[in-house]
């Protein structure tokens, strides 16, 4: 998100953020719990994310189809933590992700296929 704001041609005079905070961004800001419930701005950017995170995922589907992506969109469905549990994760499953690091994994398989993620802080 940080990255995204720093991209933009023109820094607005107000930052509304669903339950956060970006520290490293001297531009003033309000983190609002629930907030795509009581901001429109927000509620539209969430809708944005999704669709744009979806057709990444559908995208990704095509790279690592035994995740079946174009299903579950990565999202933590039963299915996705069962074919994590046979394959272990690929490049691009966050490490950090307890559901994942907590699941025993079959490293030594995947291992010839990890590589760096393509998301920087990943």
């Amino acid at each position: 998100m940080e990255e995204a704001v720093r991209d933009l041609k023109q820094d607005p005079d107000i930052l509304l953020i669903d339950a956060l905070n970006l520290y490293d961004i001297k531009i003033p800001q309000k983190s609002i719990i629930k907030g795509e419930s009581v901001s429109a701005s927000i509620a539209a950017a969430s809708i944005i994310a999704k669709v744009v995170r979806d057709d990444i995922m559908l995208r990704y589907h095509e790279k690592y189809p035994i995740y079946n992506f174009k299903v579950h969109k990565g999202y933590c469905t039963e299915e996705h933590v069962r074919l994590i549990s046979i394959h272990g994760p690929c490049p691009i499953h966050r490490k950090s992700f307890r559901k994942v690091m907590d699941l025993p994994l079959p490293f030594e398989i995947c291992e010839t296929h990890m590589v760096t993620s393509p998301h920087k802080g990943e």
